[in-house]
């Protein structure tokens, strides 16, 4: 073995043991494999409208919109009617559903929260939600967690720790939806811009860009939306 060989061996074995313990520290979990944690206070992702409203009777559901989205939260802090013993440290929570199912959850927690740092709730999280140690820093404060199909990030919002979990194959489906639809009424729009072709001595019509074929046509365009006779 020569001398420059020899000399490289040691930073080979580093850069292996280093891409190794990366490997180790990636988040392959998913969210059906996430146990329940008492620091979620009953609330789990996937769960139904029906399930919260077991949990909180008093939640109030927005309108689901054309993407089969939707959004509510409930403030034990100022709302007198809700259970506040048993969602002691929450300031706000708030959901997001598609098609009936939890696809984002997100807590504000108060300034007597046991865990009152990032780090401190970043260890407690994962210990409560058997996570691997594969957080990343997010924005000036924060850390964020990216696993096989959902995200969680910690960060202090007023004064208090915050946390949020995403589920990415439902953001997806969202994202595709909303590609479908802007593709559909830009569909429409170049339908109803186009202009119908009249053959008048055969009364033929048809649209300008589709003629029939092995036809002459003596021609007098229309609007779409003009009356044909």
């Amino acid at each position: 073995m020569s001398m420059r060989v020899k000399a490289l061996a040691p930073l080979l074995i580093l850069l292996c043991a280093a891409s190794a313990l990366a490997q180790n520290n990636k988040c392959v979990l998913k969210l059906s494999e996430l146990p329940n944690s008492p620091e979620l206070f009953g609330f789990r992702m996937g769960m139904s409208t029906a399930q919260l409203k077991l949990r909180v009777p008093q939640v109030v559901f927005g309108r689901v919109d054309d993407f089969g989205v939707s959004k509510t939260s409930i403030s034990p802090d100022f709302d007198p009617q809700m259970d506040k013993a048993s969602l002691a440290g929450i300031r706000t929570v708030s959901f997001d559903f598609l098609d009936g199912r939890l696809a984002s959850l997100w807590l504000g927690y108060d300034g007597s929260f046991k865990w009152k740092t990032v780090p401190d709730f970043v260890t407690g999280i994962s210990q409560s939600l058997h996570l691997p140690d594969a957080w990343k820093p997010w924005k000036v404060r924060g850390q964020q967690l990216n696993c096989a199909d959902f995200q969680m990030t910690v960060s202090i919002v007023a004064e208090g720790p915050s946390f949020h979990i995403t589920d990415d194959t439902a953001e997806q489906t969202v994202a595709a939806r909303r590609e479908a639809k802007e593709e559909q009424d830009a569909a429409m729009e170049e339908g109803e811009s186009s202009a119908i072709v009249a053959d008048t001595k055969a009364k033929v019509y048809y649209p300008e860009s589709c003629p029939p074929a092995n036809r002459k046509t003596n021609v007098l365009s229309k609007p779409l939306s003009g009356t044909m006779t």
